[in-house]
């Protein structure tokens, strides 16, 4: 959260960017994190954190959709080398989550395999007609985060890691307009 500080003031040190860093991670592998985002162009987690070369394990699927390689992927920090911290990161004006909505709110399903990101973003769609709001696709894209969040939080093999406080899942949102990160859920302590 602190390099999030330094995207929105602009005051940034590109850490762990240079040829000394490289060489040093090219053997071994350390980051302090985990990320799971979204695959839209304005939002690559290195930057809005103003982090570098081996600094998080980043994974991108449209919405935060996942599966079984996604969650695979996101449990491999955690499970190989003790990555403490994990942050499901949603964002304003999701596309992903935009045609989402659409498709199923006039039950007219996406071509080819966009179809499987609409069944991944089912649960949020269904949330989010349940609480209302004006902004229904922000309301989804913020559900879609913290519902993910917490499947990873209680998944049989992150819980563990979880409830012994050695891994953190969070839920976060970052604001297109302010390049501010916001956490919704699992804060840790």
């Amino acid at each position: 959260m602190d390099g999030n500080k330094r995207w929105v003031s602009g005051d940034l040190q590109h850490p762990d960017r240079d040829p000394d860093r490289r060489e040093f991670v090219a053997q071994k592998q350390e980051p302090f994190g985990s990320v799971l985002a979204c695959i839209d162009s304005r939002v690559p987690p290195e930057l809005l954190f103003d982090t570098g070369l081996g600094d998080l394990y980043v994974m991108r699927t449209g919405g935060e959709a996942v599966g079984p390689v996604v969650t695979g992927s996101v449990e491999y920090g955690p499970m190989t080398s003790g990555t403490p911290l994990i942050v499901v990161l949603g964002h304003q004006r999701c596309g992903a989550v935009e045609a989402a909505y659409k498709s199923l709110r006039d039950d007219k399903p996406l071509p080819g395999n966009l179809e499987s990101i609409v069944r991944a973003l089912r649960p949020a769609y269904q949330q989010t007609v349940r609480q209302g709001g004006d902004d229904p696709v922000d309301t989804m894209a913020r559900a879609q985060v913290t519902l993910t969040a917490a499947d990873l939080r209680s998944n049989d093999d992150l819980a563990p890691l979880v409830k012994k406080g050695s891994l953190a899942v969070v839920g976060a949102y970052y604001s297109l307009d302010t390049g501010k990160v916001e956490v919704l859920s699992g804060a840790p302590y």
